[in-house]
C-alpha cells in the first residue's frame, strides 16, 4: 500500500488552514487552495498566528515553524491543485451544492489515484461519493476543532469506497497522530449524534425553567465531569451552529424532539449569545431532574449508535473522552452509575420524545450487568495475525484488561495453524506509552501491594509467551513506546520501526524501575553500558538512535512497512535474537555509552559524581549528569544492580526482577515519583 504524502486541503478558512497545518506539523507536502489570493493569504496568517503561540509556550522553536511552513504551498484556484497530489480534503462551506462543485473540478484535474475527501460535520458521505466521478476514491472524514489540537478524527467510508483508499486514509490519520473512529454514513456520525441532542436538550429543560443557564452548566459540568457546560460550549463555537445541527438531526433522522428550541432560534435570529450569570447554586431536585434528562439521552443515542452499526461502544466512548475531552464516555458513565439506572434514565426521555425515539433492545436486556470494552482487535491475513491495542485515549497503556485480552488474542492466534507471523501494533499515535500509572499509585496507598505484583507477573507472562512463541513475531513501533510499552516490544522477535518512532525507559525518574524485563533484556540486546544509557538516565530515542544502539531491528520508510512485514514473515524467527551488541558501533551516542557507562565508572555515577575523564561542562556530559540527578535513588540503584545480573539465564534475571518489586514499591520515592507524574509535576526524592 502506497502511503498518502502530497495531500491538499481545499478552503483556507478556520478549518481547512488547521488541517493544513497539522497535516504540514507531521511533514507531508501540503498545498492549501482557495478560489482566491486574498483567501489563500488569511488562511495563510491563521496558521502563522497559531504557530507564533506555539513558540511562545515553548511547543516550537522558530526552525521548527521555519519548516512547517516551507511545506505549505498557497494555490489559488480548485484548477490548480496539483495532478499528482495524493489526498484532496475539501474543507469548503457546509452546502452540498458547493462541495459537489468542487469535487466535480477535482475529478478532471486530479490523476486517477488521487483520493478525494470531503470534512464534513453533517452531510450524507453516501450522496457525495455518487456526485464524484471516483466513488470508491472518496471518504468522508470529520476533523474536530481546531484541527491542530484536537485529537480526533471521524473516518467515514461511503458503501462505495474501496478497502485501499480506506486504508491510505486511515494511515495518513494515524500519521496525524489522530485517534481515528471508523463509522458508518449515519447522521451525525458518532460525536454530534449524541452532543447535538444534548445541547438542544439543555435549551428545552431551560425553556421549560428547570433552572437558569448557569444552574443547567453546573449540573452539566459536575455530571459528566467536564470543564464547560451546554450553553458556555455553544457560546464557544456559536448558536448558529448548533441550531443548524440539531434541525438537521431532526429533518434526517424524523425526530421532532430534536427540532431546535424556541429559545436557541430566537437567540440565533437576534444574534445574540447565551447571558450566563455567575450564581451557579442549585438545589438537590434540580441537580436530579437535570443531571437525569441530559444523562438519559446521552445514553439512549449511546445505544442507538451502537445498535445502528455505526461503531463500537468502545468507539462512542472515545468520541466523547477525545473529541469532547469528556473524563468518562456514555458506556463509562453507564457502568459507574448503573446500567439499569442509567436504562431508566433513557426510558423516560424516550417517553418525553415520544415519535422518533426509542430505546434499544439489547440496552433494555443488559440488565444491570456492566458493560465489557474489548481494547485488543486481531485481523489475520495471509497468515499473518495483527493484534492492535485500541486504547489511543490513553495512548495504549498497558492496564489489568489490556494485558488479559492480549494474553487471550495471543494464546488464540499461537493455536491457529494458519497463522505463521504475530505483528503487535497501537492505535493511533502511540504504540503502547508504558503502564497505567495511576492503578500503581492507587494501589500503594490502598496499601495492595498484590494486586502491582499479579498485575506485573501475568505481564511476565504474556512476554514470555510472545518470546517463546512457535510464530514469528514483530512488535510495530512506528509511534511512541515507553516503558512498559519498550518492554513489550522487546519480548517480539523484532521491531519495525519508521521516523516517528520515540523509545524511553522512564522509570527511574518516576521513582521505580522498569519491571517487565526492561533491567534485562536491553543488555541482552545491546550490551550492558548501552542498556545503563538507556535506563538509568531514561534518555530520550529517537528512531534513528533506537536503531543505532541495537533496540530497533529494523528502520524504514513508512511505505516501506509492509514489505518489511512480509520478508521477516519469509524469513521467520531469528538464529539469535540476543546479540549483545548494538546495531552501529560508529555512533557518536553508542561510544559515549560504552565509555561513560563503563564498570569503573557506575559507582562515581551511582554517587551523581563526574566519572574521571570527562568533563562536566560539555554539553552531553552535562545532560547526563542531570538526568541521573532527577532520578529516584533506590531506583536507580535497583535498575543497576539488576542490569549487572544479566550475565545469567534471562528467566532467572526476570525472577529477580519480580522478587524486587515490593521493595521498590514500598518507598517513599515510588509513591511520590508516581504521583508527581499524575499531577504534572517534579517528584522531590528523599532515597527512601
Amino acid at each position: 500500500m502506497e502511503p498518502v504524502q502530497k495531500v491538499a486541503i481545499i478552503g483556507a478558512g478556520n478549518m481547512g488552514s488547521g488541517i493544513a497545518q497539522k497535516t504540514a506539523q507531521e511533514e507531508f507536502d501540503v498545498e492549501m487552495v482557495d478560489r482566491e489570493a486574498q483567501w489563500v493569504e488569511r488562511g495563510q496568517s491563521i496558521i502563522s498566528n497559531f504557530l507564533i503561540e506555539a513558540m511562545e509556550r515553548n511547543i516550537f522553536k522558530q526552525e521548527q515553524i521555519d519548516a512547517i511552513q516551507s511545506r505549505i504551498t498557497g494555490v489559488v484556484g480548485v484548477d490548480k491543485t496539483n495532478p499528482e497530489t495524493d489526498l484532496v480534503i475539501e474543507a469548503v462551506f457546509e452546502d452540498f451544492d458547493i462541495k459537489t462543485n468542487v469535487f466535480s473540478t477535482l475529478d478532471e484535474v486530479c490523476s486517477p489515484h488521487t483520493i478525494l475527501a470531503s470534512n464534513t460535520s453533517s452531510l450524507s458521505v453516501n450522496a457525495l461519493a455518487q456526485a464524484t466521478g471516483r466513488p470508491d476514491r472518496f471518504v468522508g472524514l470529520h476533523f474536530f476543532y481546531h484541527p491542530a489540537k484536537n485529537r480526533l478524527v471521524e473516518v467515514i467510508p461511503a458503501k462505495t469506497t474501496s478497502k485501499e483508499t480506506l486504508d491510505r486514509v486511515v494511515q495518513y490519520c494515524k500519521g496525524l497522530g489522530k485517534v481515528v473512529i471508523t463509522c458508518a454514513d449515519r447522521p451525525g456520525f458518532v460525536v454530534n449524534r449524541f452532543f447535538v441532542p444534548w445541547l438542544n436538550e439543555a435549551c428545552c429543560l431551560l425553556n421549560e425553567g428547570a433552572g437558569t443557564t448557569a444552574q443547567i452548566d453546573a449540573v452539566a459540568k459536575k455530571a459528566f465531569r467536564i470543564g464547560l457546560g451546554p450553553f458556555g460550549l455553544m457560546n464557544l463555537t456559536g448558536p448558529p451552529i448548533a441550531l443548524h445541527s440539531t434541525d438537521y438531526l431532526a429533518e434526517q433522522l424524523a425526530t421532532p424532539r430534536y427540532i431546535g428550541a424556541e429559545n436557541l432560534r430566537q437567540l440565533v435570529a437576534e444574534q445574540r449569545m447565551w447571558e450566563i450569570d455567575e450564581e451557579e447554586s442549585y438545589s438537590e431536585e434540580q441537580y436530579t431532574m437535570i443531571s437525569e434528562r441530559l444523562l438519559g439521552v446521552v445514553f439512549g443515542v449511546a445505544a442507538q449508535i451502537v445498535d445502528e452499526g455505526v461503531c463500537s461502544m468502545e468507539d462512542v466512548d472515545r468520541g466523547a473522552k477525545v473529541g469532547l475531552r469528556w473524563a468518562l464516555g456514555p458506556f463509562e458513565l453507564m457502568n459507574k452509575l448503573g446500567v439499569q439506572r442509567s436504562h431508566t434514565m433513557a426510558k423516560s426521555y424516550a417517553d418525553i420524545a415520544t415519535s422518533g425515539w426509542e430505546v434499544p433492545q439489547f440496552f433494555t436486556d443488559q440488565g444491570n450487568q456492566a458493560w465489557t470494552f474489548s481494547f485488543v482487535d486481531t485481523a489475520i491475513d495471509a497468515g499473518i495475525a495483527t493484534l492492535t491495542i485500541n486504547r489511543p485515549e490513553a495512548m495504549n497503556a498497558l492496564n489489568v484488561d489490556v494485558v488479559g485480552q492480549l494474553s487471550v488474542a495471543l494464546a488464540a492466534v499461537e493455536s491457529n495453524n494458519d497463522v505463521h507471523t504475530i505483528v503487535l501494533d497501537g492505535a493511533g499515535k502511540a504504540f503502547v506509552a508504558g503502564a497505567d500509572v495511576k492503578f500503581f499509585v492507587d494501589k500503594i496507598r490502598s496499601d495492595e501491594f498484590q494486586d502491582i505484583y499479579d498485575f506485573t507477573a501475568n505481564g511476565h507472562h504474556l512476554l514470555n509467551a510472545i518470546e517463546t512463541s512457535s510464530k514469528t513475531t514483530i512488535a510495530l513501533t512506528t509511534g511512541l513506546a515507553l516503558g512498559g510499552g519498550l518492554e513489550l516490544a522487546m519480548a517480539c522477535d523484532y521491531r519495525i520501526g519508521t521516523r516517528k518512532t520515540q523509545f524511553r525507559f522512564p522509570e527511574t525518574s518516576i521513582g521505580i524501575y522498569p519491571g517487565l524485563g526492561g533491567t534485562q533484556r536491553p543488555a541482552r540486546l545491546c550490551g550492558k553500558e548501552v542498556a545503563r544509557w538507556a535506563v538509568l538516565a531514561g534518555n530520550f530515542m529517537d528512531a534513528q538512535t533506537a536503531f543505532d544502539v541495537g533496540l530497533l531491528s529494523h528502520l524504514v520508510e513508512v511505505s516501506e512497512v509492509s514489505g518489511c512485514i512480509s520478508n521477516l514473515s519469509q524469513i521467520g524467527k531469528p538464529a539469535s535474537k540476543f546479540n549483545g551488541k548494538p546495531n552501529n558501533e560508529d555512533s557518536r551516542i553508542v561510544q559515549f555509552a560504552k565509555s561513560f557507562y563503563s564498570d569503573e565508572n557506575m559507582q562515581t555515577i551511582l554517587n551523581h559524581q563526574c566519572p574521571q575523564g570527562f568533563d562536566e561542562q560539555d554539553s552531553v556530559v552535562s545532560r547526563q549528569l542531570k538526568s541521573l540527578k532527577f532520578t529516584a535513588p533506590v531506583g536507580l540503584r535497583m535498575a543497576h544492580d539488576l542490569i549487572n545480573s544479566s550475565t545469567q539465564p534471562l528467566s532467572d534475571g526476570l525472577e529477580s526482577e519480580l522478587n524486587g518489586l515490593e521493595t521498590i514499591f514500598s518507598t517513599e520515592d515510588a509513591l511520590e515519583g508516581l504521583s508527581a507524574l499524575i499531577e504534572g509535576r517534579k517528584p522531590t526524592y528523599v532515597g527512601k
